[in-house]
């Protein structure tokens, strides 16, 4: 049985991946088995926004990992401490704590949340309540599913923990309308994701700090997705000149090559944490810590945020240049974007298995988008390749809603 037929007979089924196989990744590109190239605009949802198999990560990882790996946190290591310093610096944020996966993070956010609630604002014990975003989406565990608005990811997994009450996303007036005397934080993604690539209008971010330092009410940006470059700036939050209360990172901070988090805070926040509250048997290890501080390098020596913007702004012009009456809409900022579809003429999955086709890899997300988040190394002439690619299949989109329209 070949790797695939594998995975389908031993596999749990709650992945429904493209029909590729995959074996090679360098820069903007990735290999199947039969050697055929692709062009990856997904980027493994911004896990790997430095390209596959950068040879400066790689380095870093293989000569810590011939050094020292995992010690757990019940040591020091001689790489934790400075990787802490350039995630702080680079994030303008006061303490981090280091976990593995962007759930984690989140996690561990609405931990010190609650705990900051009851030691700092002063919340009667258990009464503690956190808004979250309709459309949400911050990971998969029970706690995180529990505050999804999405159907699917609830279904069969409660009872779940009470103490989350929802807003529509982009609506301020809401927001402070769900406020309370018992709110603790208010977490946001500043772009959703998975909810589609939606982008708020334009100063909600920067109003929603405002309603919550009005409260005395956390506000804390979940930028696992959005956060080191991806959106055109080091943090999405950025754009509106926004410094969170507390902050979540994941994906990229692994540079692609392991899993590694962090949910970072101003120190009166941190500091609701003593020794034995929290913790991760891997978080903070001394191979995720010297990866994690050299991609934070590269990210800013490289300046990739800047090449994400302008990137971006080149994809998105291109995008929009293609005449196809099947598109309903192409937004996002940086190198985060989603084209969406008329529902009504085709799914973004038969969408992104046409660009399969045609060597571009994407991912659908609610039926009715397709997601474009290159590495953010990629250059002028790798979009307009890929454009190249996507501009045929769109426009053969565009000739068979011409036809089912006269038909």
């Amino acid at each position: 049985m070949d790797a695939t037929s594998l995975e389908q007979r031993y596999s749990a089924r709650n992945y429904h991946p493209l029909e590729v196989e995959l074996t090679r990744g360098q820069g903007v590109h990735l290999w199947d088995v039969s050697g055929r190239r692709y062009i990856d605009m997904m980027s493994a949802y911004s896990a790997v926004s430095f390209g596959h198999g950068h040879p400066e990560l790689l380095r870093v990882l293989t000569e810590q990992a011939a050094r020292l790996a995992v010690t757990s946190r019940a040591f020091h290591s001689d790489r934790l401490g400075p990787f802490l310093e350039r995630l702080c610096t680079v994030t303008r944020m006061d303490r981090a704590l280091p976990m593995n996966t962007g759930a984690e993070a989140v996690e561990t956010a609405v931990k010190a949340a609650r705990k900051w609630a009851y030691k700092v604002k002063r919340v009667p014990q258990d009464r503690a309540e956190i808004i979250v975003c309709a459309g949400n989406f911050a990971g998969r565990t029970t706690t995180i599913v529990g505050f999804s608005t999405e159907t699917q990811y609830r279904d069969g997994f409660g009872p779940f923990t009470p103490g989350f009450r929802h807003v529509p996303f982009g609506d301020v007036a809401a927001l402070e309308r769900a406020m309370t005397p018992t709110t603790a934080a208010f977490i946001v993604e500043p772009i959703q994701g998975e909810a589609g690539i939606v982008v708020p209008p334009e100063g909600y971010l920067a109003a929603c700090a405002a309603v919550c330092r009005k409260h005395d009410v956390l506000l804390i940006c979940d930028e696992v997705q959005t956060g080191l470059g991806r959106t055109g700036r080091v943090l999405a939050s950025d754009h509106e000149g926004v410094r969170p209360d507390g902050l979540t990172l994941g994906k990229a901070l692994g540079g692609g090559l392991l899993p590694v988090s962090a949910f970072l805070a101003r120190s009166d926040v941190m500091d609701v944490f003593e020794p034995g509250d929290h913790g991760s048997t891997f978080g903070g290890n001394a191979l995720a810590a010297a990866v994690g501080h050299a991609s934070l390098d590269l990210l800013m020596r490289e300046d990739l945020s800047a090449n994400a913007a302008a990137m971006g702004r080149r994809l998105i012009d291109g995008l929009r240049a293609i005449d196809c009456s099947a598109i309903k809409d192409v937004r996002g900022k940086g190198l985060l974007i989603g084209v969406e579809f008329h529902a009504s003429h085709i799914s973004a999955r038969g969408v992104c298995e046409r660009l399969l086709a045609a060597g571009i890899l994407s991912k659908d997300t609610h039926d009715t988008v397709v997601r474009f988040a290159p590495p953010l190394t990629i250059t002028a002439d790798e979009v307009d390749e890929a454009l190249a690619s996507i501009a045929p299949v769109f426009r053969q989109l565009e000739a068979e809603v011409d036809a089912l329209v006269e038909a």
